[in-house]
């Protein structure tokens, strides 16, 4: 292509706004289509107004462990000001969207406030206009998945959309689902002052992460409060006035004040016309995409929670970018699963990189492992830390770290220096032997490393 491609782009959230900047500073001509605000769901719906939730959760859950620490409030209480806090964080979130736009035209980007679709392989519609493009980048995200038996009213049977027009924090919250986004907000409305029952169909909640992590986080839901119903699986949801009943199939009942549905996640692909232009979906409606985000159509590429591949903003905004370093012509690595890092925002943190526990097990990969608990790192001690661990993995013959959990708060922080070690195929050697600060939590991921010396 030459230095004037036309790319088209459809939806304005990390997916596409990164790839919007990509192909502008690589001189492309880029038209971008989004209809609800730039930042997309991510920023105006869903990852920045939850994280700042739980920004704010996690602030209430050190002031209710002052006491343990020698403080002792003067007025004898706390209390959450919803109405306040809910416009704080939808405030953050337009704010967050307006730097987004300011940024992406700054970059020369055009951008077109509306609902697009394919117009073929070759050019998206929007607004009865057709705009030809070289490459077209659809990223639409994604939708809460809605159950036929309970479906969200917005004011007491609710999706994590609609949590803050709420009037007040939930007395009663029933939170249906414990993956990554119910353990999220059951942790968060339980440090805000809400009587949490989580119902979680497995064993343990969070059943796709590492276990040892999970159980750390269980243990931590039950001893401040929480009601963890395992093996539970709703039926239905039903408002009976301003109470919620949460039938489950065994026939069992939990009633609550408010209901928050955490069933996953949806594409949001209906209506653009991608079978017609040769798009190919999975059995499950989401895009199929090859690992430098190419669709079956020719100069169609996919990016984001559409796809369905790891739903993280990174990961989203790595496919735009690469897609947009494809279709352009530069040089490009295939999107690489295994080095991204992932956080699970309760409190404490759960920040994981690299090769899981269960490929280890199960002898798909091998590794030594060690895991350091942070009761004793100083600097926990003195925060009145005492959940957690750093976990880190190995190949036994060469020593390069493999990958990485820490349970802790600010896990998100954290992780960095593993993703680096995993990233750049650092030995625990050289891990072990960087200087670290003393006293400090990251201090744990060294020794760690050293501990992990006498294996290699």
């Amino acid at each position: 292509m030459d230095s004037r491609a036309r790319i088209a782009i459809i939806g304005g959230g990390p997916g596409g706004y990164e790839a919007a900047l990509v192909a502008a500073q690589l001189g492309a001509e880029v038209t971008l289509a989004e209809r609800d605000g730039l930042g997309g769901a991510c920023v105006l719906t869903d990852c920045v107004p939850s994280k700042t939730l739980i920004e704010t959760s996690s602030t209430v859950t050190v002031l209710n462990g002052s006491a343990d620490l020698g403080i002792h409030l003067r007025d004898g209480g706390r209390a959450v000001d919803a109405t306040r806090l809910h416009n704080r964080i939808k405030a953050l979130a337009r704010a967050q969207s307006e730097d987004v736009a300011t940024r992406v035209a700054s970059e020369g980007v055009e951008v077109i406030d509306g609902t697009a679709c394919l117009a073929g392989p070759g050019a998206i519609r929007v607004g009865g206009r057709d705009i030809a493009a070289d490459a077209v980048l659809v990223a639409v995200g994604g939708h809460p998945r809605v159950l036929p038996d309970s479906v969200p009213d917005g004011e007491r049977i609710l999706n994590w959309r609609q949590l803050y027009d709420l009037p007040e924090i939930p007395e009663e919250l029933i939170v249906v689902g414990s993956g990554v986004t119910g353990a999220e907000f059951a942790s968060a409305y339980q440090s805000l002052g809400s009587r949490v029952t989580l119902v979680s169909s497995r064993e343990r909640v969070l059943p796709h992460e590492d276990v040892d992590a999970a159980v750390v986080i269980e243990e931590v839901f039950r001893r401040r409060g929480m009601t963890v119903l395992g093996r539970s699986r709703a039926a239905s949801v039903q408002r009976q006035g301003d109470r919620v009943v949460v039938t489950l199939t065994d026939g069992r009942t939990v009633r609550g004040s408010h209901c928050l549905l955490t069933v996953g996640m949806e594409p949001s692909v209906s209506g653009l016309g991608l079978e017609d232009a040769g798009v190919k979906l999975d059995a499950h409606g989401f895009v199929t995409v090859d690992r430098v985000s190419r669709t079956s159509a020719p100069g169609v590429y996919a990016a984001g929670d559409c796809t369905g591949v790891l739903m993280l903003a990174s990961v989203a905004a790595m496919q735009g970018r690469i897609a947009m370093w494809h279709a352009l012509g530069e040089a490009v690595h295939p999107i690489r699963l295994g080095h991204v890092s992932a956080t699970i925002f309760t409190d404490p943190e759960i920040a994981t990189v690299g090769v899981t526990a269960s490929a280890v097990e199960s002898g798909e990969v091998p590794a030594t492992v060690v895991k350091l608990p942070l009761a004793g790192n100083p600097r926990a001690k003195m925060a009145g830390i005492r959940d957690g661990f750093v976990k880190l993995y190995a190949r036994p013959d060469t020593s390069v770290v493999l990958g990485g959990v820490i349970v802790a708060p600010r896990a998100s922080e954290l992780i960095l220096p593993v993703s680096i070690a995993v990233e750049q195929r650092l030995t625990v050697d050289q891990l072990a032997q960087t200087f670290t600060i003393y006293p400090s939590l990251s201090g744990s991921i060294a020794e760690a490393a050293r501990r992990l010396m006498r294996f290699s």
